[in-house]
């Protein structure tokens, strides 16, 4: 009984910033769960190279480019899915960019700009294309991936764009979710910690020794985390074992916000 509800067979997923890193992650736990994925991402050349490492598993998997700053691709996206399939089931807004170090007082309007147009304003324009056609089904699961920034401020990079952009993250998925949980549709996010993705493979080299000893020395467990942990609260969110849960923002941070 309760292992079948973490199942996601005959579901409709679509996983946006799928090409790489977390999202690649969330797009094969779905997939290994049983939905058919739609992998979407703005750079082709990772879409094609996720979708192969996907086929070489044999997961339903298939792929559509989506740049979440372009106003028209979302419900673009979404009635090409829909009229493939017939619906969507679970969207997961993954995709976002961090552009830090820059100290607020000297920060442009296009470094402003442009983290929230990819991290809030891309969430909630793919959000209202497919969360429509799933109030229309009456039904569907939606998961932010928001971030620990959005509850702290980090160290020891100066990111107010960021930290604003998953802030707003997060008060979005609370939003929908009173929106819109009388009419079956479920909106929840989870906020990672660091995570030992391609984008942060820079602390790794030596000059960046200092901030990798910072981040890992404030968090409780001592480590950074694993795309696939955070993949696996995904998969939770997205799924009836979730049932309950929603405007529910959970934090997968090795303890991180509790110092």
């Amino acid at each position: 009984m309760y292992m079948n509800k973490f199942r996601l067979d005959g579901k409709v997923a679509v996983v946006t910033g799928a090409g790489r890193g977390i999202g690649f992650a969330i797009a094969e736990a779905l997939a290994e769960a049983g939905a058919r994925v739609v992998l979407t991402d703005y750079d082709s050349k990772l879409l094609d190279e996720a979708l192969a490492k996907l086929a070489a598993k044999g997961a339903q998997a298939e792929g559509e480019i989506f740049d979440v700053t372009d106003p028209a691709a979302a419900q673009r996206v979404n009635d090409t899915v829909v009229a493939r399939h017939g619906r969507v089931d679970v969207l997961v807004n993954n995709a976002g960019i961090a552009i830090s170090d820059h100290p607020a007082e000297n920060m442009s309007d296009e470094v402003w700009n442009r983290v929230i147009d990819v991290n809030l304003t891309g969430v909630f324009r793919a959000c209202r294309a497919f969360g429509k056609g799933m109030l229309e089904h009456g039904g569907g699961s939606i998961v932010n991936v928001g971030s620990m920034s959005g509850f702290i401020v980090n160290r020891p990079q100066e990111q107010v764009n960021y930290n604003a952009s998953k802030a707003g993250v997060h008060h979005l998925t609370r939003s929908l979710a009173a929106e819109w949980g009388a009419r079956g549709v479920r909106v929840n996010a989870v906020a990672p910690t660091y995570i030992d993705t391609e984008m942060n493979q820079y602390v790794h080299e030596k000059e960046n020794e200092a901030r990798l000893k910072q981040w890992i020395d404030s968090t409780p467990m001592n480590r950074l985390g694993r795309m696939d942990e955070i993949a696996s609260v995904v998969l939770f969110l997205a799924s009836d074992a979730a049932s309950l849960m929603t405007g529910s923002i959970v934090l997968a941070d090795g303890g991180y916000v509790c110092w």
